[in-house]
């Protein structure tokens, strides 16, 4: 119940006074599934892109944080090519630094600071970490280039005219489908008929010899 209400506030919050750069809404019909998106800061090689969250919140929240993961693939030294994140808020103590006051808003605000400001020191991806740290100009161009494969504006539009081109095409096979059928039921019935009056008149012709 805790859980439930404090949610319902948190959501209400970050609908109507979301942080710049980012947002966050229910997933579906479980309250405990959410969905976030962070906009890459200027000035970083994640500029302009669209990154998709998944929250999963669990049943002792807020006593218990929140499982996050980047479902965007991402060029960056603490997350992980499964979109895991290594970041202190998102661990309980006393590895972690996560308390009960803290809230979502608040953890996705770290999210996107840890994004402009990664932590080399305290990596999930050493060869990455390194890069960071000893080739500094080939790390960013390697996370732009990555920015701009999976998360760029033109890559999401393109993305999603295709699904509706998609839904399109299979709504269209459908109708197709249905409109055979209809053929194909209507056609025997039409040879049914035929034959029953081919019957009948052969019946009435062979009566109709007899009778003489």
């Amino acid at each position: 119940m805790q859980r439930a209400s404090r949610l319902s506030r948190e959501l209400t919050m970050l609908s109507a006074e979301p942080p710049p750069g980012i947002s966050c809404w229910q997933s579906g019909a479980r309250l405990d599934e959410l969905r976030a998106q962070i906009i890459g800061a200027a000035e970083t090689p994640y500029e302009k892109g669209i990154f998709d969250l998944e929250v999963i919140v669990p049943e002792r929240y807020p006593f218990e944080p929140p499982k996050i993961r980047f479902l965007t693939p991402i060029y960056h030294p603490n997350i992980d090519s499964a979109g895991r994140i290594c970041l202190d808020v998102l661990k309980l103590p006393p590895k972690g630094a996560w308390r009960p006051s803290l809230n979502i808003s608040t953890l996705l605000t770290s999210i996107q600071l840890l994004m402009a400001e990664p932590n080399p020191d305290d990596p999930l991806m050493a060869d990455i970490s390194s890069e960071y740290k000893y080739n500094k100009q080939l790390f960013l161009i390697n996370a732009k280039e990555w920015t701009e494969k999976y998360a760029s504006q033109q890559k999401r539009a393109l993305e999603e005219k295709t699904n509706q081109n998609e839904t399109k095409t299979t709504n269209e096979s459908v109708s197709q489908k249905r409109k055979g059928s209809t053929i194909m039921t209507f056609v025997p019935d039409v040879a049914v008929s035929f034959a029953f009056a081919v019957s009948f008149f052969l019946y009435m012709g062979i009566s109709k010899y007899f009778n003489m």
